[in-house]
């Protein structure tokens, strides 16, 4: 599929998607007339991408992380690295910690909306 298609069906911009190769966290083949040309499992790697990012890794970390997991289409997955590991164990316990600050932000929130509409 061509970068357009794949930008639609990903739900992510084309120039986003160009940037993600510069990063190598995405490849495509090249058609004789030099354009991209992805196949189906980019969708599925576009959307990991994707979900990597919101949980707060950046590229680098994420082009570590890419090759231990599979696409969908059963892709090479590589034996994570202890090092590698231990630093997702950190970003696990990173995002963990916001879950409990937003968790608590929240709660305050519905505290102060009970006592409003209470009075």
């Amino acid at each position: 599929m061509r970068i357009g298609e794949l930008a639609r069906r990903s739900g992510v911009s084309e120039r986003s998607l160009r940037y993600y190769e510069t990063q190598g966290l995405l490849r495509a083949e090249r058609t004789p007339g030099g354009h991209r040309d992805y196949g189906e499992w980019a969708v599925d790697r576009v959307i990991r991408v994707q979900a990597l990012y919101a949980a707060g890794l950046n590229s680098k970390k994420i082009a570590q992380l890419l090759p231990c997991m599979r696409d969908a289409d059963g892709g090479p997955n590589e034996i994570a690295t202890p090092r590698l590991v231990n630093e997702l164990s950190a970003e696990r316990d990173r995002i963990n910690r916001k879950i409990t600050d937003l968790i608590r932000s929240r709660d305050v929130l519905d505290e102060v909306i009970d006592t409003a509409l209470s009075t």
